[in-house]
């Protein structure tokens, strides 16, 4: 969960909320809200034990249709685009330090990115023990880095460098949509909440383990973010932190010298293992939605050989290299959450369908209904509220895209028009020969 937003995302929550006492708000705010949205999905997760997130969940509240809309949105342009956004701001932080004063250029940023994309996709492709160890060895750099720029915060809290504080709530009045654009960029840092819902299957005993990690794991997450950003505040002024092409390099500059490089190498370290975990799930849901046909058959295979579904994660590692050609973090962002957050409010309403339509199933975890109730609410307004604040014709392409795939859903999964499966068929086996992978056994 912790990643590239602590790292990216300060400047632009700060940016639109225009002081640093409605900033911190922000950040404690979205750290409830993904709180509630996390218990959400801990009954889901605990009431539908399938592995593919929120795609199981909308096959059994709303039927395939929804389903479909979402594996296509979320295998085509939210997963890419979150491992575009990561490696985006690992390549940032890792030719920052070698720019002193100035933004290094774009074609360094999108090569380490680039880079960073094919290593993460064959370490994923080459075997699930590997990942899992890169994914422990990061996530230790990633509390480390935590705990350095906390505890740098904390000195110079003592140190008595508060005057950033001392007006803290004094900006200009905040709009509805400025709002709403803070929370998806305090929301990205956060996002991951859901993530350990994809590989449900491959949990030991997620009835005990799922809900265990929610609800110790996201408080922490809360709590480490807000120090975070008040470390940033000790050293740094509002207009400092805006200007500042690196935050966290800029504060490792003022409070760690002469051992600075230390910020720049363990964020490094972190994007990567953040990186690498979004390309773990999203690999997972391209196999579960090709397992289900909603998807062609080639990204449901496993290689016999590692047990991996490589053809899933190298075409996700594709769509993130186009993805970083743009290089534009923040809208990036923008727009993941825009969609994002319509099918977290799917998800939440799925959930209270389910009440109602599911009484007979076994429910090891429940929340109040008045959490997913809440939920709906909030997503509504997050993505309706950013919309009348910066209209953009891009959200109407982003809304476009996501029901274009009812044309697909309806040639090739309704009506199942067989010239196009016949075309399909041999491209499915010339490719299976090339990477050398076969069909999952079928799994009701």
């Amino acid at each position: 969960m912790i990643g590239s937003g602590i790292f990216i995302s300060p400047t632009s929550v700060l940016l639109y909320t225009g002081a640093v006492g409605p900033c911190l708000v922000i950040w404690a705010a979205c750290g409830v809200l993904a709180t509630l949205g996390a218990l959400c999905y801990a009954e889901l997760g605990t009431l539908i034990t399938k592995s593919g997130g929120e795609y199981s969940y909308f096959m059994e509240a709303f039927g395939s249709i929804v389903a479909y809309l979402f594996s296509w949105t979320t295998v085509m342009v939210l997963k890419p685009s979150s491992l575009a956004i990561i490696t985006l701001t690992f390549a940032k932080y890792a030719s920052t330090p070698f720019y002193p004063g100035c933004t290094p250029p774009l074609v360094v940023t999108k090569c380490l990115a680039a880079t960073a994309i094919i290593l993460i996709v064959g370490v994923n492709c080459f075997s699930v023990k590997l990942a899992s160890y890169v994914q422990n060895v990061f996530t230790a750099a990633k509390l480390l880095i935590i705990a350095v720029i906390v505890g740098g915060g904390i000195v110079m809290l003592a140190q008595g460098k508060t005057e950033n504080f001392s007006k803290a709530f004094d900006s200009p009045s905040l709009s509805i949509g400025g709002i709403g654009l803070a929370c998806y960029n305090g929301l990205w840092a956060y996002d991951g909440w859901n993530q350990l819902n994809f590989i449900t299957e491959e949990l030991k005993n997620p009835y005990r383990n799922l809900p265990l990690a929610i609800i110790i794991g996201i408080p922490l997450v809360s709590v480490c973010y807000v120090m975070v950003n008040i470390a940033y505040f000790t050293v740094m002024s509002m207009t400092e932190m805006l200007a500042s092409p690196a935050v966290a390099v800029t504060f490792g500059d003022r409070v760690l010298h002469p051992l600075s490089w230390i910020v720049p190498l363990f964020v490094v370290f972190s994007t990567f293992g953040a990186g690498n975990g979004s390309c773990f799930t999203a690999g997972r849901l391209a196999y579960v939605s090709g397992r289900e046909g909603h998807m062609v058959k080639i990204l449901s295979y496993i290689s016999p050989r590692r047990y991996t579904p490589s053809p899933a994660l190298m075409f996700n590692g594709f769509l993130a290299m186009c993805y970083i050609i743009p290089a534009d973090i923040n809208a990036l962002i923008n727009y993941f959450s825009f969609a994002q957050w319509t099918f977290y409010g799917l998800a939440a309403l799925s959930l209270i369908v389910m009440r109602f339509t599911k009484k007979e199933f076994h429910r090891p975890v429940k929340v109040p209904i008045v959490i997913p109730a809440l939920m709906v609410l909030v997503s509504c307004y997050l993505v309706v509220a950013p919309i009348f604040h910066e209209p953009a014709l891009e959200y109407l392409y982003c809304t476009i895209f996501i029901f274009s795939g009812l044309i697909f859903y309806y040639f090739l999964i309704y009506r199942k028009v067989k010239w196009i499966i016949g075309l399909m068929r041999p491209i499915t086996m010339y490719l299976q020969l090339l990477m050398e992978v076969v069909p999952p056994e079928k799994t009701e």
